[in-house]
């Protein structure tokens, strides 16, 4: 099937349970913390990137790769997929291990989070279970790299099994995406670099770019410095046939395409009145780029939709609590924005 009769996105990799403590404070080795409230939801790349597209736009098709276990928190995951109209059809059961989860700890006084990851099923991800015959999508999102055992090792003639599962995703004509994990910078590259010649785009943070390309992002004063991360961009760029790179930070983000066009577009300023967690920011900045970019829309408007949509999951305490329609994710971070202004 040709790229341009393909429709929807293929959301694969990481899809786990996220068990979400709102605490009170951070506490010191052998402290107390309390916790404020509890909630149990989808996480991992595949699941919140795949159900923020769902948000944005119910109506384009969106499908699940990835593997659970035959367990409770399985059928969990796979219930609220369902929900949204997600495909689940290769998201595969096993009875070998449990289910992926996280300990989600965020803090209410400054909205960060703390994780405390079991990889379960994802170590035993592999290759075998991505069978792009059966699926239309029009863009693979696979992440993450570097928490999956079999994935992250040698696979058949290539240096891994992601890249292996790019490589046959461009067999297909299916466009290619990498969502990395904020791991130690030297796994980061071992993994992710022979995944670049197999890549139409790559959506990641200052320290991911940071660690792949092995310069650095921040200025003496530690503050992201644009200048720097365009040309630690570009020098990926260089090893890459990407289509166009997104690095973004809480500031901006920039993007660079084939041709060497840099695009920056700063955040919305959202008030910290709005913020109750910064969970899942990451996975919706990605989706509202992603799906711009799907329904051909120049970078800087894709841009204010990933700002948007990153801005709009602020609102909850969950990675997917808050993400809205294309349109209401836009109307709300305009006035968030200007909020903010007037609050000043």
């Amino acid at each position: 099937m040709l790229t341009s009769e393909r429709k929807g996105i293929i959301s694969a990799g990481t899809w786990a349970l996220d068990r979400i403590k709102l605490i009170d404070c951070w506490p010191q080795e052998e402290h107390l913390a309390q916790i404020i409230a509890t909630d149990m939801q989808g996480g991992g790349s595949g699941y919140n990137l795949a159900v923020d597209i769902a948000c944005l736009d119910p109506h384009l098709p969106v499908q699940a790769i990835g593997l659970v276990g035959n367990d409770t928190d399985g059928d969990f995951l796979l219930s609220l997929a369902a929900k949204k109209g997600i495909d689940t059809s290769q998201l595969h059961k096993t009875k070998n291990e449990r289910t992926s989860y996280t300990d989600v700890m965020s803090d209410h006084n400054t909205g960060k989070r703390t994780f405390f990851h079991y990889p379960g099923t994802s170590h035993l991800l592999s290759p075998d279970h991505f069978d792009f015959s059966q699926c239309s999508g029009r863009q693979l999102h696979l992440g993450l790299l570097g928490l999956h055992n079999t994935m992250d090792s040698p696979w058949k003639d290539f240096e891994n099994g992601w890249v292996a599962v790019l490589a046959a995703a461009r067999e297909y004509g299916i466009k290619t995406n990498l969502e990395l994990v904020s791991i130690e910078s030297q796994k980061i590259r071992d993994i992710a670099l022979p995944c670049l010649p197999f890549l139409d785009s790559l959506i990641i943070n200052e320290y991911e770019l940071s660690a792949l390309s092995n310069k650095p992002v921040s200025n003496a004063n530690g503050q992201v410095d644009t200048a720097l991360c365009t040309a630690a961009a570009e020098s990926l760029m260089q090893k890459s046939a990407m289509q166009y790179m997104v690095v973004h930070f809480p500031q901006a983000a920039i993007a660079i395409t084939t041709d060497g066009t840099v695009t920056t577009k700063e955040s919305f300023n959202v008030h910290s009145s709005w913020v109750k967690s910064t969970v899942g920011a990451g996975d919706a900045f990605a989706a509202g780029m992603l799906y711009g970019q799907h329904e051909n829309w120049a970078i800087e408007k894709s841009l204010e939709l990933a700002h948007a949509a990153a801005a709009a999951s602020l609102r909850a305490a969950t990675a997917t609590g808050s993400v809205d329609n294309v349109q209401a994710c836009l109307a709300f971070a305009q006035c968030a924005d200007t909020k903010k202004r007037q609050i000043k």
